[in-house]
């Protein structure tokens, strides 16, 4: 009889919430949504955040406003939207960082990419290009690996950073190519870059958007894409997979989540939203600028399919390069 009673009181509770459930879908949005992007404000990240904002408030007939919330290569944005109320209001400009790479690369991180969010949408992704100082005879990837096996230990590639994807796509050149470069870490990549175009080390995985002016003035050689497909703003460079890395792909993606258990009307509701903004000429424009390519599939099932081959992807490289970051 208790039982009975216990059951008839679960399903009460459940009748209860269901039109609450379907009234807050109806009615969103009511509010401002939030908008947080966890890193520093000012740059491309932060940039295109404020770009697809400003067209998704106008689709959804609100405003949507930008938060920053940086640390931690982009863990405490990524926790607090994790912990916010999975009511559509609060949603995180997420990229391969926290998506990806952090839950592997950090000691502690109080939230999972797979479960602690339901995914909305992917933008696009920033390809990375593998670039060389012109010292080094190599013309392309092959060239490379030929010349680093013949000299052991002779090549260095800079990084922004212990942990960063800069310093991780080496990692993973280093295993699928069998080479030996060498990593020499910075902090950040302005001076990581000032180091490359100065011969103090040999090569660098940086974003295209940060080569392209170097490259087109003869001060890097570029080698290969670091990405599945070639870039409209280097078309005639083939990717580091067409030359004989097949799998190796280093882009950074961007993509927009929500808490989990956000209902599914409210993440229905954002994607068209989101996918309405992208096609807006001045959002196109700036993704043009920045070097970013659009993602062909836009639906919430291949964000999320997605990051789990992403998350798998990095929690190999990272523990194969032994790397552990507080």
């Amino acid at each position: 009889m208790k039982n009975h009673i216990k059951a008839l009181i679960i399903a009460s509770s459940i009748m209860a919430v269901a039109p609450l459930t379907a009234y807050a879908e109806e009615t969103y949005p009511s509010q401002v949504v939030k908008l947080v992007v966890p890193f520093p404000p000012g740059g491309p990240t932060d940039a295109l955040a404020r770009r697809l904002a400003q067209g998704v408030g106008e689709t959804l007939n609100t405003q949507v406003i930008v938060e920053n919330k940086a640390g931690a290569g982009g863990n405490i944005g990524s926790e607090y939207v994790a912990s916010a109320k999975p009511d559509g209001y609060t949603i995180l400009f997420g990229t391969s960082g926290p998506l990806a790479i952090n839950t592997s690369l950090y000691k502690k991180q109080n939230y999972h990419p797979e479960t602690s969010f339901e995914p909305v949408i992917k933008i696009g992704h920033l390809p990375n290009i593998l670039v060389v100082h012109p010292s080094v005879s190599a013309n392309n990837v092959q060239e490379l690996i030929a010349f680093s096996k013949q000299n052991p230990q002779s090549l260095t590639y800079a990084s922004s950073g212990n942990g960063a994807s800069s310093h991780l796509a080496g990692v993973l050149f280093n295993g699928m190519a069998g080479t030996d470069i060498t990593h020499v870490p910075y902090r950040g990549t302005g001076p990581a870059l000032n180091d490359l175009l100065g011969g103090q080390v040999s090569m660098a995985f940086t974003d295209i958007l940060t080569a392209l002016p170097h490259v087109a003035a003869g001060k890097l050689k570029p080698l290969g894409l670091a990405s599945a497909q070639r870039s409209q703003a280097l078309p005639d460079l083939a990717s580091i997979q067409e030359q004989g890395l097949s799998g190796y792909d280093v882009s950074v993606f961007f993509g927009i989540v929500a808490p989990a258990k956000t209902p599914d009307g409210i993440i229905k509701k954002l994607n068209q939203a989101f996918v309405a903004a992208m096609s807006k000429p001045e959002i196109q424009e700036t993704l043009g600028k920045q070097g970013i390519v659009e993602a062909e599939l836009k639906t919430p099932a291949e964000l999320r399919h997605f990051i789990k081959d992403e998350v798998a992807k990095w929690e190999q490289v990272v523990a194969d390069a032994k790397i552990q970051l507080d």
